[in-house]
């Protein structure tokens, strides 16, 4: 069910210079890991998209945002202590896990930068997964979350870090391997990327129907 209401910020943790998470009372908001919100301050009409970072059984809400130069809204909730209110409505989207595929599925996650947000939240949610994650990040730092996954199934793929696990882009990684035909590709991130991997995939043999994307931004 879609709601609209007030949630106090809880908490700001800041991972990077520019990358922080937000923890904000729950208010008994139901969601599927996956699904997105629709966030902003209190009284303030600018208000942006983020997909939740938080597992469904989590205490608080919260959200893996990065500061970019030209958004507005990414600065203002930076500047947010807690205690100050924020406008929450959703969840908002279809971008889940198929019920039937969870406890049997064998799945791929491909992210690049905070698109790894809704994979976090799935991994949360469901600890049984057969997963794998491919993150596209610049340098190893921005391995957001890193400590929530298993380390044989995180690939940390890194375009200006040799110190990672892979130096080069994921669709470079997804060149490279090979994947089960009945794997089911979940995507969240930068177009680009999303475009050229799931062309990449199907050439490998996946069928599209098992193609699944989120454009980030």
């Amino acid at each position: 069910m879609q709601t609209t209401g007030l949630h106090k910020l809880i908490n700001i943790t800041n991972l990077t210079e520019s990358t922080y998470i937000l923890s904000i009372e729950k208010n008994n908001l139901v969601f599927e890991a996956g699904q997105h919100i629709l966030l902003g301050k209190e009284n303030d009409t600018d208000q942006r998209e983020y997909s939740i970072y938080s597992g469904v059984n989590d205490e608080y809400l919260e959200v893996l945002i990065k500061e970019v130069t030209d958004g507005s809204v990414s600065k203002h909730l930076k500047s947010l202590v807690p205690g100050e209110m924020l406008n929450v409505e959703g969840p908002l989207g279809f971008f889940g896990l198929s019920k039937d595929k969870i406890d049997s599925g064998n799945f791929l996650f491909i992210a690049s930068g905070t698109g790894i947000a809704p994979f976090h939240s799935m991994v949360k949610t469901h600890p049984k997964l057969n997963y794998k994650i491919l993150h596209g990040i610049r340098t190893c730092d921005e391995a957001y979350g890193k400590e929530s996954y298993q380390p044989d199934r995180y690939v940390r793929c890194a375009s200006r870090d040799t110190e990672c696990d892979y130096n080069g882009r994921v669709t470079d990684y997804i060149k490279e391997n090979k994947f089960d035909k009945d794997t089911n590709c979940y995507f969240c991130g930068n177009f680009k990327m999303i475009k050229e991997a799931m062309d990449l995939l199907e050439k490998k043999g996946i069928p599209a129907g098992q193609l699944h994307a989120e454009v980030y931004f």
